[in-house]
């Protein structure tokens, strides 16, 4: 009954290649706006660098347990 159902040798994906610049508005940003930008940017740069580090100290633990 469903046999052909999913065949995919026959199906075409369409791709519709859009000529856009932008998106969304084109005007400046608030003071408030380029505020919270940076803000999140630096969150996120912390917890990379802290993930980082946090991932160094395992490994060096797990070298020196081993070494016992």
């Amino acid at each position: 009954m469903f046999s052909n159902a999913f065949k995919t040798d026959k199906m075409k994906t369409k791709r519709v290649e859009l000529d856009v610049d932008f998106i969304g508005e084109q005007v400046a940003l608030k003071p408030e706006d380029e505020k919270a930008i940076s803000e999140f940017f630096r969150q996120r740069k912390l917890a990379s660098k802290k993930l980082l580090r946090n991932s160094k100290i395992k490994k060096t633990n797990q070298i020196n347990s081993t070494d016992i």
